[in-house]
């Protein structure tokens, strides 16, 4: 069984509105922890992360803990709204997710973030086959894997209701290439 536990960032400082570098708030960096201690008995071999600050500064403690550096995949990374800072957040993700090939210019669709996530979950699930893995990820990037790893069950309501959670830990466990179980820890 190989089990991947994915770890939505911690609060970012959405002053900053550049996705590579968005750092984390004082409070995201003591958040984190919560992270660290949920996964303290799990086992964890490999931390692998987005390689977007937030989501690396997320798991580092993690990383720290086991002795193990951070690998990044860059597939892993949120999805780009556009060229520019969008303001109207919740109307655009109501219409990406009511169809999953909407983007503004600049941008990705849904479709397409969910396609290079599940991409990249099937490059690692190889690599590490039979590890119990921590991944630093993004709120919608994470809301489009456990969307199609529940056969489409996750939607926007269930995106709104995470939007402020941060960080919160989804599990993939997966005998060979097939999902056989998909949890989501709300609470940390």
């Amino acid at each position: 069984m190989t089990n991947l536990y994915f770890v939505r960032h911690a609060t970012p400082n959405y002053d900053n509105h550049d996705d590579m570098t968005r750092e984390l708030t004082p409070q995201g960096l003591i958040d984190r922890y919560k992270a660290k201690n949920f996964l303290a008995d799990k086992g964890i071999n490999v931390v692998l992360s987005s390689p977007y600050k937030r989501s690396v500064d997320t798991v580092a403690p993690i990383a720290e803990e086991i002795g193990f550096e951070i690998e990044t995949y860059y597939d892993l990374r949120e999805r780009t709204v556009c060229d520019e800072w969008l303001y109207c957040f919740d109307d655009y993700a109501n219409r990406q997710w009511s169809d999953f090939t909407y983007k503004l210019p600049g941008g990705e669709c849904l479709g397409e973030v969910q396609s290079r996530n599940v991409s990249a979950i099937n490059e690692i699930i190889k690599k590490y086959e039979g590890k119990n893995i921590a991944i630093g990820s993004h709120g919608t990037a994470l809301s489009t894997i456990i969307h199609y790893y529940s056969d489409g069950k996750w939607g926007f309501d269930d995106f709104q209701r995470i939007k402020k959670v941060m960080p919160f830990i989804v599990k993939l466990s997966f005998d060979g290439e097939k999902c056989v179980e998909c949890t989501v820890f709300e609470q940390l």
